[in-house]
């Protein structure tokens, strides 16, 4: 497909053409297209179980649970900015998208990607306050200042990422541009530019940095303090029991950055590009497939609760 000259600035004339994964086969396309359309749903029905629940049920109407419905949101809206995309890339080949449906995706999948970070930090204060402070947790976890959190987490994210988008709004493109991803990532957007990318990219990797590490800052601290707290209970049992509150949240954010240590590595070293798009597909999915498999197993409250409205007798 060639490409035509390139315009002055971004335009609503620019059309972006998805590469997908360039050495993959064809043949291949379906089978990823069922494997996709099988994560997807499994993400939709586990995040949706844990908002009825959590919803339905007075018992789980506490803190934790209440930031945990927010993941769970995140978790569908990240991935439904991405996947039915995806899915209709490799089902029917359709890898065309405008100009302002590519910026949208982009804008929303990183805010909605950012907001998680920033929900599992507001997590990783209400286990340091429920294990650390214990008698002020009443006081401190209060439902306003719950809402609180929550609103600035996602607040927070919505716009923290609007210059970058903008300003890679107004850089160059080709009338058709191509787009070495799945989806409209912002790096793959960038490089997809006739103009300078250097400025957008040290920009992106900047936000990149500051909402990846800056929230993974904030939850070592969190529990370094609650592992402190937990080595002076005298009984192993006493601390197994306290620690154990926190397990499923540690699990959760252990999958998170596992999936950006994977994509770091993967922009970093010299790698084929089929892997660093494999990476940030990887990051798009796993986190969202496995949080309410972690909660439904590692929680007792959530797994009875789902139980019962998944088989009621």
């Amino acid at each position: 497909m060639e490409t035509i000259t390139c315009n002055g600035s971004g335009d609503s004339s620019t059309i972006f053409y998805l590469m997908s994964i360039p050495s993959l086969p064809k043949c291949l396309f379906l089978p990823i297209f069922f494997v996709f359309l099988l994560l997807y749903m499994l993400i939709l029905m586990g995040n949706a179980l844990i908002l009825v629940a959590v919803v339905a049920k007075p018992s789980l109407h506490k803190p934790m649970y209440f930031f945990l419905i927010n993941l769970s949101t995140l978790d569908i809206l990240v991935t439904t900015t991405t996947v039915p995309k995806m899915l209709s890339l490799f089902l029917l080949g359709d890898r065309f998208l405008s100009f302002p449906a590519c910026f949208l995706q982009m804008y929303l999948f990183h805010s909605f990607s950012c907001s998680e970070a920033f929900i599992l930090v507001v997590m990783a204060y209400d286990c340091y306050v429920a294990i650390c402070r214990p008698l002020h947790y009443p006081v401190l976890m209060t439902p306003q200042t719950n809402a609180v959190l929550a609103t600035s987490a996602w607040l927070t994210a919505l716009l923290l990422h609007i210059p970058a988008v903008v300003q890679t709004s107004q850089m160059a493109f080709d009338s058709i541009a191509r787009i070495y991803h799945c989806f409209c990532d912002h790096l793959a957007v960038v490089q997809a530019s006739c103009s300078d990318t250097t400025p957008q990219t040290l920009m992106g990797f900047c936000i990149a940095m500051v909402v990846s590490f800056l929230p993974l800052l904030l939850m070592l601290l969190s529990y370094a303090h609650i592992l402190t707290s937990v080595l002076r209970i005298n009984s192993q049992e006493g601390r197994s029991k306290t620690f154990s509150t926190c397990s499923s949240h540690l699990l959760v954010v252990g999958t998170y950055y596992s999936s950006i240590a994977l994509a770091y590595v993967a922009y970093r070293a010299d790698l084929p590009l089929d892997f660093h798009i494999m990476s940030n597909v990887v990051f798009a999915i796993l986190t969202p497939v496995l949080n309410p498999v972690i909660y439904t197993l590692r929680n007792k409250d959530v797994k009875a609760d789902i139980t019962k409205i998944a088989c009621p007798q």
